[in-house]
């Protein structure tokens, strides 16, 4: 069931609900419904995984487990896991960071490379998914968008 039928649903009654519960609330059915899609198109490793992955690629240097709870907004223990199960798929590796030898950095693999590839190369890559989940959505949107979510993360953060 999309969002939309959830909402028009006769079942239910959201009259009533503040909007900033409400718009809480439609975020976080879209999140899992997100996931389980994500989920179901790579197989091979789950969302929180594959995003993981992309947090790694994005960091000029190989983060460390604190770095990388930070980037994620989880908690150590749930990205240590995380990082388990792709350290043991082959799709990351620790090393020691050199400076300090308490702490240890994650990278991703030369098979984790190779699946980014693969990813990339199939009919319908990432880039076309997430074409068609932004289709008519305007750039101005995106950015009032992003300003309210990022504005709701800074309140967060305060708590």
């Amino acid at each position: 069931m999309q969002i939309e039928e959830v909402i028009r649903n006769e079942a239910l009654d959201f009259s009533g609900i503040p909007r900033s519960y409400y718009l809480l609330g439609v975020l976080s059915a879209f999140d899992n419904r997100f996931q389980a899609m994500a989920d179901q198109s790579m197989r091979e490793i789950s969302w929180k995984q594959f995003f993981a992955v992309i947090c790694i690629n994005l960091c000029k240097e190989p983060p460390t487990l604190r770095e990388l709870s930070g980037i994620l907004g989880s908690s150590h223990q749930n990205v240590k896991q995380i990082l388990l199960k792709l350290e043991r798929k082959g799709f990351v590796s620790m090393i020691t960071d050199e400076k300090d030898k308490r702490k240890q950095r994650f990278l991703i693999t030369d098979k984790c490379r190779e699946f980014l590839e693969e990813k990339d190369n199939q009919s319908k890559t990432s880039a076309q998914i997430i074409g068609q989940i932004f289709e008519g959505v305007d750039e101005s949107s995106l950015v009032i968008t992003i300003d309210t979510i990022m504005k709701l993360e800074r309140n967060l953060a305060k708590l």
